[in-house]
């Protein structure tokens, strides 16, 4: 764990990026009495980093035991790609109605480091960490222009678990052009081609679902 933040929200990134890189197993219980331990915080420090998990759907919270990874459910990634294409188009749509300069900025600066980012890890299989960082920034820029916190918090939750789910499946990139994908819609965000903009969208998030190979995979 780093050395920055409070211990809660230092627990939570290292189990965070755990979860995502498979070093739970998914129904693995997640014991905050061993993690506090592990962690050397105290319990109500362990709770409350498996809380803010749980709110990002990466843990589950069993009524009267505890806490576990989210269980393999082959159905539920397609589940997630149908939610977040029904979703995130129309917070596009407010996007490019309500978002001014500083949005066109954010928009242009998170396209520009994720085209620069080397996508894949150095065995060429896996997209790497930062990739999938710079990947979620983009997509989270293009929709903050919407202005609605509680929409951007549905799609910081929906992200998580595409996230965990495409992790779990083993995908890597794509195999499709995503470069051009992601040009494309920066460009008809930013010239408010909103009709454009969000039909790219929707289809471009509808062709991410990955199939479900049921063991975690890490990137």
């Amino acid at each position: 764990m780093t050395e920055r933040g409070s211990p809660s929200e230092r627990l939570y990134a290292s189990l965070r990026a755990a979860i995502l890189h498979g070093e739970f197993a998914p129904e693995q219980a997640l014991k905050p009495q061993e993690l506090a331990n592990a962690g050397e915080v105290s319990l109500a420090v362990a709770r409350e980093a498996l809380l803010r998990l749980v709110g990002e759907g990466l843990a589950t919270r069993l009524a009267n035991r505890g806490f576990a990874v989210p269980a393999v459910d082959a159905g539920r990634p397609r589940q997630i790609a149908e939610a977040r294409a029904v979703t995130e188009p129309e917070m596009l749509r407010l996007s490019i109605e309500r978002g001014g300069v500083d949005w066109e900025v954010r928009v242009r600066a998170a396209h520009h480091h994720l085209a620069r980012t080397p996508s894949r890890e150095p065995d060429g299989t896996y997209a790497s960490d930062a990739w999938s960082e710079a990947h979620r920034r983009f997509h989270r820029a293009l929709l903050e222009g919407c202005g609605n916190r509680v929409l951007l918090d549905g799609f910081d939750r929906l992200w998580a678990a595409s996230e965990l789910a495409r992790r779990w499946s083993g995908a890597g990139v794509p195999e499709r052009d995503v470069v051009q994908e992601h040009g494309a819609l920066e460009e008809a965000a930013l010239s408010r081609d909103t009709e454009r903009a969000i039909g790219l969208l929707a289809r471009h998030v509808r062709h991410t679902a990955p199939g479900t190979s049921g063991a975690p995979r890490g990137t």
